[in-house]
């Protein structure tokens, strides 16, 4: 997938002024809140999964090549076959000639999330392939030949009338003539198109949420089932699959699927969850004839070596998008990528590089809500001021902003002077809003204000002053 993470500027202000984009992002965004929540509470045992969660997670990166060489062995004990890929373009490149050597023609997918990162879609089209996902928020995106908005939710973004154009425009050819409205008749709609998708592809592929390592079994978790006949009727199966998606075994997986429904969409558990070990063996009544594991590296290990490891725990929930005010805001797309909101804040610059996506560790107040919901206890606020940091010491920022931060550096070194500063700046401002008891206009706060917003008027002491008093002197 192209990255357009450098406009995050341009883009984020287009998203704001879409009446539709907020029409859409406002129905959405108190549901995955309230359902989480909501699953959350019932379960009294939750902290003590996290924090179960996070001893897994980290123990298995600890011990990554370890586990990777076990589930490679069980793989293959299984029936099946392992490929590694260094970067997106290998990754690309087997998948091809994966598919070139079983001479498809058409292929499905299910939804999966390193697919996107690697750009499977566009390489099998260039190479001549029929490409349909079968996820259907994923079917609705690549009708519209829009990129997912969002991690679980591709097509949060569109609204009910936008997917009913798009149906009536592209189904047409099937034979469905009529513009439906109504949610059930488009969902069976896409239904009925899909199921001849699904009984004539060649080869099928999708991701996979975990695979574990004792025993070789890839798991995939969805609410529409489409993982299960993308995985069974083609007669190749290729799974995709970051290197960090290992789990040592069966135990500890159930801990991460008991967190990643409750997490994503406020459920205990999803519709399906189902696993697959390998090609069909003699007996079985469905199954592929081949099956295929693509492994995928694209910079994990340079993550796995540094102060980002942290970021490889992701179990890719979605959850702290749903709690971001940015992403609440302004959707996924205008952060460029793949991956939106604060783990796309984090993830994008670190694949990508910082200066294609500069301003995406920025695009954040800091409030950590997504840490707070995080399953896996993330930091990513942490990080992303990491992320920051690099920034300032590549001097990557605008000469104005290294200047401020080297000024406000100097003052927090010489807490004296700092205290007298800010004295004098709330007595500024404290002036500046007059008797109206708030100030429009700021110097160097014309974006922020842009839109009509105004900013109280300080009391006219700093905290360290009113505290002081509030402590009868003591400091």
């Amino acid at each position: 997938m192209e990255s357009h993470s450098h406009e995050f500027v341009q883009r984020a202000g287009a998203a704001l002024h879409n009446p539709t984009l907020q029409q859409a992002l406002g129905r959405a965004k108190d549901g995955f809140v309230l359902k989480r929540f909501n699953a959350v509470s019932a379960l009294s045992e939750y902290e003590a999964l996290r924090d179960r969660a996070v001893q897994i997670k980290n123990h298995t990166l600890e011990h990554l090549d370890h586990y990777l060489l076990r589930y490679e062995e069980a793989v293959r004990r299984n029936g099946g076959v392992v490929h590694w890929a260094a970067d997106a373009e290998e990754a690309r490149n087997i998948v091809r000639d994966i598919c070139r050597k079983a001479e498809a023609r058409s292929v499905i997918k299910g939804k999966s999330m390193v697919g996107e990162e690697v750009g499977v879609n566009e390489a099998l089209e260039e190479a001549g392939l029929e490409v349909v996902e079968t996820d259907l928020g994923e079917y609705i995106i690549q009708l519209a030949e829009e990129p997912p908005s969002h991690i679980i939710a591709p097509a949060i973004h569109k609204t009910r009338e936008e997917i009913s154009d798009l149906f009536h425009r592209f189904h047409a050819k099937y034979g469905y003539t009529q513009r439906l409205t109504e949610v059930p008749d488009l969902v069976n709609e896409a239904r009925q198109v899909l199921r001849q998708k699904y009984l004539s592809a060649d080869v099928g592929i999708t991701g996979a949420n975990f695979l574990v390592a004792e025993n070789g079994c890839n798991i995939i978790v969805t609410n529409e089932g489409n993982g299960d006949l993308t995985s069974t009727l083609p007669r190749v199966h290729i799974v995709t699959a970051g290197i960090e998606k290992v789990v040592p075994n069966m135990e500890d997986t159930t801990t991460l699927l008991r967190l990643l429904g409750r997490s994503a969409t406020g459920q205990d558990i999803t519709s399906y969850t189902t696993l697959f070990s390998g090609p069909r063996r003699e007996g079985d009544p469905d199954g592929p004839q081949e099956y295929h594991v693509v492994l995928i590296d694209n910079g994990r290990s340079t993550m796995l070596a540094d102060e980002f490891r942290e970021m490889l725990r992701c179990i890719r929930c979605g959850a702290c998008m749903n709690h971001c005010p940015v992403y609440g805001a302004i959707g996924g797309h205008a952060y460029g990528w793949v991956y939106p909101g604060p783990m796309g804040s984090v993830l994008t610059p670190l694949t990508l590089g910082l200066r294609e996506a500069k301003d995406l560790p920025n695009a954040c107040t800091l409030n950590g809500r997504c840490q707070e919901v995080c399953p896996v206890r993330i930091p990513l606020p942490d990080l992303l001021r990491n992320l920051r940091h690099r920034q300032f010491q590549a001097r990557m920022g605008t000469k104005r902003s290294r200047w401020g931060l080297a000024l406000w550096g100097w003052l927090a070194r010489r807490p004296a002077m700092y205290r007298l500063a800010t004295r004098v700046q709330a007595r500024l401002l404290a002036g500046m809003g007059g008797k109206r008891g708030h100030i429009s206009k700021l110097p160097l706060g014309g974006n922020w204000m842009a839109g009509g917003r105004v900013m109280p008027v300080p009391e006219g002491e700093t905290f360290m002053s009113a505290w002081k008093k509030r402590q009868g002197g003591r400091g």
